[in-house]
């Protein structure tokens, strides 16, 4: 509702400068701002058992979505060219558009940010080797992610085997583009800088990254709570040391 009223008011701006109306009738104060929940961040472990518990043909996708920070539309548009399982990199330069009541089509990245190379975790590489060699088409423009009978991925049919592997995972409310949201605040938490999160996420704008920055607020807490037990830890010692000394003294007095 909020993004359809933001929409009717721009519509009503355009038409006041125009001046097809006088005025423009969306004056609903905080008609379009939007309460978003907080989206679930995924453990390490949580998504390296949910990969384990998906269908084994599956397994791959959560682990590259998560840790290249791919949308769902990029990840099942992934051809075999588009990896590079040499240098351990994947190419985003296409996605695949879903409307309701029209066919499944690729189209281009949703920003030109969004055309991309990104490496792949050495960790991630093994899973996804083993996948294009088993399940993956053939040739270079074969698809990498594909479905039961080797064909395109669609959600609906991709969905029934998300809600199982969530349940045998012990995993509620997990929706598959967490899996990117996951990947971003870990990337932030490894130290990205803010260009290098955009670059990940394929944003243009510093917006939607500055929103896993908080990630590094944590670390840094928790830097800082370590510090301060160390040094803590520290002076106690001192200070004992110092005791130790002072009846020493006391003694050869």
């Amino acid at each position: 509702m909020a993004k359809a009223y933001r929409l009717l008011k721009a519509i009503m701006n355009t038409a006041v400068s125009d001046g097809m109306i006088k005025r423009n009738p969306c004056t609903i104060k905080g008609g379009g701002a939007e309460n978003s929940p907080e989206r679930p961040v995924l453990s390490i472990s949580e998504v390296f058992a949910l990969a384990e518990a998906i269908d084994r043909r599956y397994r791959a996708l959560v682990l590259v979505a998560t840790f290249a920070n791919l949308r769902w539309g990029e990840a099942v548009a992934l051809r075999r060219s588009d990896l590079d399982l040499k240098a351990g990199t994947v190419r985003i330069e296409r996605t695949l558009v879903e409307v309701t009541g029209k066919p499944l089509h690729f189209g281009p990245p949703k920003t030109e940010a969004g055309a991309r190379t990104l490496p792949i975790p050495a960790i991630v590489l093994p899973e996804l080797i083993e996948h294009v060699r088993t399940f993956a088409q053939d040739g270079d423009d074969g698809l990498v992610f594909v479905g039961g009978q080797g064909a395109l991925l669609r959600r609906a049919n991709f969905r029934r085997n998300w809600v199982r592997a969530l349940d045998k995972a012990g995993l509620k409310g997990v929706r598959f583009h967490d899996l990117r949201h996951t990947g971003n605040t870990l990337a932030a938490i490894a130290g990205a800088t803010l260009p290098e999160l955009k670059e990940r996420m394929g944003h243009a704008s510093d917006r939607a990254a500055m929103i896993y920055l908080h990630a590094t607020d944590e670390r840094h807490r928790e830097i800082a709570d370590t510090l301060s037990a160390m040094a803590k830890a520290e002076l106690k010692k001192t200070k004992r040391s110092g005791t130790q000394r002072a009846r020493k003294r006391k003694k050869r007095s």
